[in-house]
């Protein structure tokens, strides 16, 4: 059992967030990319709100917009890891910063394609 799960309850809560709005701020000042998504998703989330869409189409539109920030989460924490065992070129390095990259880039073609089938469906 980890030392740092000792907390229970209300207290546990109040970190966890705390660790949470930590982990979205390192990202922001840190992670260009991270920024970016930001600004795409200011864009698309009201304009999902503007446009003339069924409730479950506009759902639809925003969670796949968040859904390219947590995959950018995920793949900013998985290179952080990398580096921070060794900044040394290792294959199995790369292979783990590509696929993150490639999960990235997935998310993104799902913005894409989930957007294009309702506005042109």
């Amino acid at each position: 059992m980890s030392p740092f799960k000792g907390q229970t309850g209300l207290k546990r809560i109040l970190n966890a967030a705390g660790y949470s709005l930590d982990g979205l701020r390192a990202a922001f000042t840190g992670e260009a990319a991270f920024r970016q998504l930001v600004l795409l998703n200011v864009v698309l989330i009201p304009l999902a709100f503007w446009l003339d869409v069924s409730p479950v189409e506009r759902a639809l539109m925003v969670a796949v917009s968040m859904l390219s920030l947590i995959v950018e989460l995920l793949n900013s924490a998985v290179e952080a890891a990398i580096d921070r065992i060794s900044l040394e070129r290792h294959p199995l390095s790369k292979n783990a910063k590509d696929m993150g990259s490639a999960a990235q880039l997935t998310s993104l073609v799902l913005i894409g394609l989930i957007w294009a089938i309702i506005l042109l469906g």
